[in-house]
């Protein structure tokens, strides 16, 4: 295998704090109330190393973006961001994805998890 034909996936995490309320059928009562976590976010583009770069991405602009999306997110309301949807690690999956449109390579995977709690969420693209 050469690096012309070789695939990489390559990955970059942020994390973000925040606070939500939820309508579930269990928790119900803590759930309602707004309350917060720290979420962690990693997200993974995959492609070919471009040879004029010997990158698959230059990981400062991947960053940049990632910034963008973290400023919508830290330290806000989660039910109040507007295109989020009801705030469960599925759709803030969805709203890192769909932030990320546009980039060459795009997003792979993005995988958001509570560490405190031990739960999460893959999007696969």
């Amino acid at each position: 295998m050469s690096a012309t034909t070789a695939h990489f996936t390559v990955n970059q995490r942020f994390y973000f704090d925040a606070a939500h309320t939820l309508e579930r059928e269990i928790e119900v009562e803590g759930s309602r109330r707004i309350h917060g976590h720290t979420y962690h976010a990693e997200v993974s583009l995959r492609g070919p190393l471009d040879p004029a770069t010997g990158m698959v991405i230059d990981l400062g602009l991947l960053r940049e973006r990632l910034q963008g999306v973290r400023e919508r997110l830290d330290h806000h309301l989660l039910d109040e961001v507007p295109g989020l949807g009801a705030p469960t690690l599925e759709n803030l999956c969805l709203f890192i994805a769909a932030a990320l449109q546009g980039m060459q390579p795009p997003p792979a995977r993005v995988r958001v998890w509570r560490e405190a709690l031990g739960d999460g969420c893959v999007l696969e693209l």
